[in-house]
């Protein structure tokens, strides 16, 4: 199997755990666990993990022209981006945050192209946009929950922020990744985090109350920092070195899928014809913003 099948397989099971932690990550707030207690729970449960595994990585150190580059990557990714969607995840709904994560490759495309010099094709533009159709269709007229939601426009722009500094954070891995190994990379950038989200995210750490916390609620918190950060990020990481930002981006599409999969399997949705045309305009956008491009493109 080559690298770039292992990267693309990569994408769609770090987009997998993502799809289903709309919902599971909405759980705990805000009665168990605060939007940037949770943050917190994340960026130190990721770091200890990574700091772990980074013994069976290369030894390296961290060029010192590197520094402000592994810092911003720090910021956008492990701080300001979770910061912003939790806070929204809690103001708003799992439907929403679905909706407004498929702007992420729209704004990696454009971003990639101004910061990266990114070439991007008629191919990956038309596949995003075929994707981009689809998963809309997919959320916005399926049976919607209701969920807790005290001020959703609010949390609606706090989740398109995300999309937005997410979206930054790809671009500028990118660049790093190519020189240093995802452990060494990643254990790094979470220390980091940890410094950056501690001023804003001790208070609400220091109020959870673990003894009062039931099991279905650790298991969420769990899944959170195991899955959808620890995993995710590395999953990320590793397709990056083979698939461009842009189409990394893509997979995003996907996230709608998995979540109407999953509803099904549980007898919590059905399947109807025009989730089932939804579902194949999100696999043929994905498709085609992932073909390996020509050699001489």
């Amino acid at each position: 199997m080559s690298k770039r099948t292992l990267a693309i397989l990569a994408a769609i099971g770090a987009t997998g755990i993502y799809g289903l932690n709309h919902t599971i990550a909405k759980g705990p707030m805000p009665d168990y666990v605060g939007p940037y207690g949770f943050v917190m729970l994340r960026v130190i449960g990721a770091a200890t993990l990574f700091w772990i595994i980074s013994i069976f990585g290369p030894k390296e150190k961290i060029d010192k022209k590197d520094y402000l580059r592994m810092g911003v990557c720090a910021v956008f990714g492990m701080g300001v981006n979770m910061m912003v969607f939790f806070k929204g995840l809690s103001l708003s709904t799992p439907i929403n945050s679905a909706v407004l994560v498929t702007t992420t490759p729209i704004i990696v495309l454009i971003m990639s192209a101004l910061l990266i010099k990114e070439k991007i094709t008629q191919r990956k533009v038309l596949g995003i946009f075929i994707g981009l159709i689809g998963a809309l269709g997919l959320i916005l007229f399926g049976n919607e929950i209701r969920q807790d939601a005290p001020n959703i426009p609010m949390g609606n722009f706090l989740i398109l922020m995300n999309s937005v500094f997410y979206g930054t954070y790809l671009i500028l891995a990118k660049i790093l990744i190519s020189k240093y190994h995802p452990f060494t990379f990643m254990k790094w950038l979470f220390s980091l985090g940890i410094l950056i989200c501690l001023p804003i995210g001790y208070e609400q750490l220091s109020e959870i109350q673990w003894s009062h916390l039931p099991f279905d609620i650790i298991w969420r918190i769990a899944y959170v920092i195991v899955g959808t950060t620890f995993c995710t990020y590395l999953f990320n990481i590793f397709a990056l070195t083979q698939l461009k930002a842009s189409t990394l981006s893509a997979f995003v599409y996907v996230q709608p899928l998995i979540g109407i999969a999953f509803a099904i399997a549980v007898g919590k949705d059905t399947l109807t014809t025009l989730k089932l045309i939804a579902a194949i305009l999100v696999l043929v956008g994905v498709y085609l913003a992932s073909r390996k491009p020509k050699p001489d493109l």
